[in-house]
């Protein structure tokens, strides 16, 4: 009775082990257990890369003066890009921010160069969209008096994938976006999404890095240099091991079913075949 008891005690630890090692801490920054206090924050500037598309506006108190480095407005389709329709990427980018009229945008070729109006070919790619604001200005001002130049970086988006609750790519219109607002954006991580080991995959210098994120962990998250995000990034919130054995047993018995309807189908022409011969 003894041994007995004693082995019941130990498969009850065992069993409690298992369950406690399998649970997702799901709060965010467990660490920070006092009422106040604050974190350095970090440059969220974007630099501009190959493949941005960019609206650049010039204006001035002479407004003729400065219509030769505008180009024209362009009239296109509307699509809101986080519930995208038919329409293609390019102009559900360009018209999320205007219902009726689009700007022409400057692509950034792969070489870091656009072609601007009057003043030609221009390296633009590693300038931060201020930096390019003060490089135009000081360029047109050779021409024009007191120039005013705003840019625009219209195709930032990201991906979210995994487990939140409304995956998919979302438009960033704003330079200051870190991963908190792409999980917000997201829905929020599902109870079964790993806060621990979020893994970020980003582009830099013609290759793919990727990083990985303890939400858990106020420190290595908010002084992160990958707490801001950058173009093109994407997010991978994995499954917990509850999740992925609930997957694996659903898989089971989808395999099950398979295979228990074969055998009755198989059995149903084996039975009919021996109807046949009999019959005869």
């Amino acid at each position: 009775m003894k041994l007995r008891n004693t082995l019941l005690g130990l498969c009850l630890i065992l069993l409690m082990g298992s369950c406690s090692s399998n649970k997702t801490v799901l709060p965010y920054f467990t660490d920070l257990t006092e009422t106040h206090g604050s974190v350095p924050k970090g440059s969220f500037e974007l630099t501009i890369v190959p493949d941005d598309e960019l609206v650049i506006n010039v204006t001035a108190a002479n407004m003729e003066a400065v219509e030769q480095f505008n180009v024209p407005y362009q009239r296109t389709r509307t699509n809101d890009f986080n519930n995208a329709g038919n329409g293609t990427l390019e102009s559900q980018i360009i018209t999320s921010r205007n219902n009726a009229i689009s700007y022409q945008t400057y692509r950034v070729n792969e070489a870091g160069f656009i072609s601007f109006p009057v003043l030609g070919k221009l390296h633009v790619a590693g300038m931060t969209i201020g930096q390019l604001a003060l490089f135009l200005e000081e360029k047109i001002s050779a021409q024009v008096i007191n120039p005013m130049v705003t840019v625009e970086l219209v195709n930032f988006h990201v991906n979210v994938m995994g487990e939140v609750a409304s995956p998919g790519a979302r438009l960033v219109n704003r330079e200051r976006y870190s991963i908190l607002d792409a999980l917000a954006d997201a829905g929020d991580i599902t109870p079964y999404g790993e806060r621990k080991n979020v893994l970020l995959i980003r582009e830099e210098n013609g290759e793919r890095v990727y990083h990985r994120l303890n939400l858990n962990d106020s420190e290595s998250t908010l002084n992160s240099p990958y707490f801001y995000l950058r173009q093109n990034d994407v997010i991978y919130v994995e499954p917990n091991k509850i999740r992925q054995a609930n997957a694996k047993v659903d898989q089971d018995k989808s395999f099950k079913l398979s295979m228990t309807s074969v055998i009755v189908s198989a059995a149903s022409v084996v039975a009919s075949l021996i109807i046949a011969l009999f019959a005869k």
